[in-house]
């Protein structure tokens, strides 16, 4: 007789998802020493970012913050719903509530986010550059921002929008690459000093 398919992970079995992979029910209540994404059906660790990092991820929040529009609202770091076996964090995301229960809801489904910004660290660069814009373009997610350092440390906008027919991102036509002034109208209109984010560090 075949062995029952494990109902939910523990601390002890989480690296070895079933044959099909964890559902995110059956991950969410685990309490693991380390923040984590789930890609298909197995568990990720998820590295830990330099202090640099979270200032320029942080800057970028509250400017999206204080320019946002009606409904959207503004998170870092919260999970997004992709299909229950892959539940990705990006840095930030910009999305709808509409029709979600917030006092309920545990991760944003996909289909809400307007826009997903991840910040590129040393560690994230193949996931940051290739493997999410893919994921988040397939969901259908409209605008994707890829936020680059330089070698001075000073923040770079990479702004990318959906081609809704193939699934995949191309670099905004008005404005690709923002150097040291972010201005863009989507998600809705914000304007943020890219200069400022890391000035003083």
């Amino acid at each position: 007789m075949a062995a029952e398919a494990p109902v939910h992970a523990t601390e002890e079995t989480w690296a070895f998802p079933p044959a099909d992979g964890w559902t995110f029910d059956q991950v969410k209540d685990l309490d693991l020493p380390f923040d984590w994404e789930l890609v298909d059906g197995k568990i990720v660790v998820r590295g830990q970012a330099v202090v640099l990092h979270n200032e320029m991820r942080d800057g970028i929040v509250h400017a999206l913050r204080q320019a946002r529009t009606k409904p959207f609202r503004v998170l870092a770091e919260q999970c997004v719903m992709l299909d229950e076996r892959n539940v990705r964090k990006p840095d930030i995301i910009v999305y709808d509530p509409t029709g979600l229960d917030l006092s309920r809801v545990e991760c944003v489904p996909v289909k809400n986010v307007a826009l997903a910004v991840e910040v590129v660290s040393p560690g994230s660069r193949s996931d940051d550059r290739i493997l999410k814009p893919a994921l988040f373009a397939q969901a259908k997610v409209p605008y994707y921002w890829r936020v680059e350092r330089t070698r001075e440390d000073r923040a770079v906008v990479h702004e990318y929008w959906l081609n809704a027919e193939t699934r995949s991102y191309f670099p905004a036509p008005p404005h690709p690459v923002h150097r040291e002034k972010l201005a863009t109208d989507h998600p809705y209109p914000v304007q943020l000093d890219l200069t400022e984010l890391t000035a003083g560090l």
